[in-house]
């Protein structure tokens, strides 16, 4: 069997695994579509449980026969069974001919049951059966059939809970957890978003022919920071829409936040800032938190710097005033004492970038050991040093 490399993977299949996180799982998928082993994919609703599915059967043994994907929470519980089994003539009322189900369509590839969780506790009995020796038999038939199939299944549930509150069978369970593949939501896997934009947008951009603009470097920002609870499908959907509604335009920070904000539902239990005018959730991204406590650090260093320009100057701190620095004073030249501590007041710009430089010297130039330092994530770092030309 031909063994690829990640990037081979990716680019064979149209999977974006720029973040540690997804090269990861791309890793495990290599190893076990080289098996027939069962596979359990689980992972928040949007997160791209399809198309590692899809990835799986592509590099195995199976990938010239048929791959045929069900959606478990879409079909009736009453015709299920018939689905995925098939049913003889006459079985039941509307039963006018013989049916192949699911499964004998897929003999010999590879079945995909997508949200597995949704499965009925009598076609959970039946499916172990097939699960176990490959065995099954058609509704309204007595006659065992047997198929070679190779079973993928999927849930954004949790089965273990599901199993502890007897709404899934525990064997069922066991059986189909031999490898277990979670998929990390988009927001844990953060360095995927920029190129999951610019691959939604270019495939967009061809497949409908419209103009684009592209995305400023504060609407990226804004998507970065954003903890997308329908992971990928609604990042997609974000991206193409923001396109359709400014044709031809640049879209900037503003266009993304309207646009979030109008796609604000309550069940996400979203707040908004008054500061960044952004939906900010309510248990907030790492990053945000991260750049959050280092302005907070900086700015206290900044009032730090004005208190000790004050003792200097023989002058009692203010705490209480509105304004930050103290009453104009005059000095010989006629110059305002105040104008010149102004000019003397470091920015946060300033000195943030001091502070990763003195980070960097610190740990020798080791970005990773100055960002533990820093408290900061590696990424946050990596784009700081590039922004300040470090």
């Amino acid at each position: 069997m031909q063994r690829y490399t990640i990037e081979e993977i990716c680019e064979r299949f149209g999977i974006v695994a720029e973040s540690m996180e997804m090269r990861e799982v791309l890793s495990v998928v290599q190893h076990v579509a080289l098996s027939d082993i069962t596979v359990l994919i689980t992972g928040e609703s949007g997160a791209g449980k399809e198309i590692i599915a899809k990835t799986i059967h592509g590099l195995s043994n199976r990938a010239e026969k048929p791959m045929v994907s069900v959606n478990c929470g879409a079909i009736p519980e009453g015709i299920i069974e018939s689905e995925l089994f098939g049913h003889e003539k006459g079985a039941f009322t509307s039963a006018g001919e013989q049916r192949k189900g699911y499964f004998e369509i897929a003999d010999k590839g590879t079945i995909f049951l997508d949200e597995i969780g949704e499965l009925p506790q009598q076609t959970q009995v039946k499916f172990l059966r097939v699960l176990e020796n490959g065995e099954f038999m058609r509704v309204g038939s007595g006659t065992p059939m047997r198929v070679d199939v190779r079973i993928i299944a999927a849930t954004n549930k949790d089965i273990e809970e599901m199993v502890g509150a007897k709404q899934f069978r525990a064997d069922l369970y066991y059986r189909l957890r031999s490898v277990n593949i979670r998929i990390p939501p988009l927001r844990d896997r953060r360095d995927d978003i920029v190129p999951l934009v610019k691959k939604f947008s270019d495939e967009f951009v061809r497949t409908s022919k419209m103009s684009f603009g592209g995305f400023s470097s504060n609407a990226i920002d804004r998507l970065i920071e954003y903890d997308w609870p329908g992971n990928i499908r609604e990042l997609r959907n974000v991206v193409e829409s923001l396109i359709v509604l400014e044709p031809g335009q640049e879209i900037h920070a503003e266009e993304v936040r309207r646009f979030l904000s109008k796609m604000h539902r309550p069940e996400v239990h979203r707040q908004f800032d008054d500061n960044h005018h952004l939906p900010v959730h309510l248990h907030k991204s790492s990053e945000q938190a991260e750049r959050e406590l280092i302005y907070r650090a900086l700015l206290e260093m900044r009032k730090d710097i004005l208190e000790l320009k004050n003792f200097l100057m023989n002058r009692e701190p203010q705490p209480q005033r509105v304004h930050l620095l103290p009453p104009s004073v005059h000095n010989n030249s006629g110059k305002d004492v105040q104008d010149d501590m102004i000019e003397e007041l470091p920015s946060i710009d300033e000195m943030e970038k001091s502070l990763i430089n003195e980070a960097l010297r610190r740990t020798g130039g080791r970005r990773r050991d100055a960002a533990k330092a820093l408290q900061i994530s590696e990424r946050t770092l990596y784009r700081k040093i590039k922004e300040y030309g470090l």
